[in-house]
């Protein structure tokens, strides 16, 4: 197959050059990939893409997506060399998903807020998977998604047919409830509750979360930036106070901890 250099390229060209990376004369390495072997560069380009959003670099978030692109490209050659289906299979398939879910614009239905939109792309999405309960609604929630996003999604869904808080103060009294839970887990040495106890904690703090309007994804994600900021700082006293981090006590690392915040 040949290939033509052009000073700009265009997404049929990216489609050409994964087949020519991928062809029996190609790339030692791309043909050697599998949907398994790459799973993890999908995730790692994603998050790649996240954080070029969160720092407004408009320039990363061009060549992240770029990397997005090629992961869906490379996922769809291989499948199109088996004869399973093709990238205009892909875009078939999301054209036709996007049609389907819109049908205040594409077909007679009125929607004039964001809300009603919402409720009927959930309704239109059961219909298609022909989910009949909200529990099949949940089973089709991924698992391989963050533990926190996933157990917002989770909650959501349940609060449609009315299984919810009424309100964060509610919410909240469930997390001391599950916090008092885990010390009397803790209290008794069992391992294996605590580790059940403490998820039923993360799982309560997701539900505050929704109720506050609070992405805990991204608020656990601040406190590890945060946490990280802190701890350079505390370092950084102690080299100017010429205090040895390694042999210090617990409670001068407090002190000093607790002057940086």
């Amino acid at each position: 197959m040949s290939f033509e250099k052009k000073p700009n390229y265009t997404f049929e060209d990216l489609i050409k050059i994964m087949k020519l990376l991928r062809a029996p004369n190609g790339c030692p390495w791309d043909k050697e990939q599998t949907h398994e072997s790459i799973r993890q560069n999908f995730i790692e380009e994603t998050y790649e893409v996240i954080e070029a959003i969160d720092t407004k670099d408009k320039e990363l978030l061009k060549e992240e997506l770029g990397d997005v692109l090629l992961q869906v490209v490379f996922h769809s050659e291989m499948e199109s060399e088996i004869g399973s289906f093709n990238i205009d299979d892909v875009c078939d398939g999301i054209c036709k998903k996007l049609i389907i879910r819109h049908p205040h614009i594409f077909a007679d239905v009125t929607a004039d807020t964001t809300e009603e939109v919402l409720n009927n792309w959930d309704k239109i999405k059961m219909q298609t998977k022909s989910q009949k309960t909200q529990s099949e609604a949940m089973d089709s929630v991924s698992k391989s998604l963050p533990s926190l996003m996933r157990s917002e999604k989770l909650q959501k869904k349940a609060a449609k047919v009315g299984f919810d808080f009424p309100n964060a103060q509610e919410a909240f009294k469930k997390v001391k409830e599950e916090t008092d839970e885990l010390e009397q887990a803790i209290s008794n040495g069992d391992k294996e509750n605590m580790a059940e106890e403490l998820g039923d904690l993360l799982f309560s703090v997701v539900n505050v979360s929704r109720f506050l309007k609070v992405d805990s994804e991204q608020a656990l994600y601040f406190a590890c930036d945060k946490f990280t900021h802190r701890f350079r700082k505390m370092e950084e006293l102690a080299k100017q106070r010429n205090i040895d981090m390694d042999s210090t006590t617990l409670s001068q690392l407090d002190s000093l901890w607790n002057e940086v915040k």
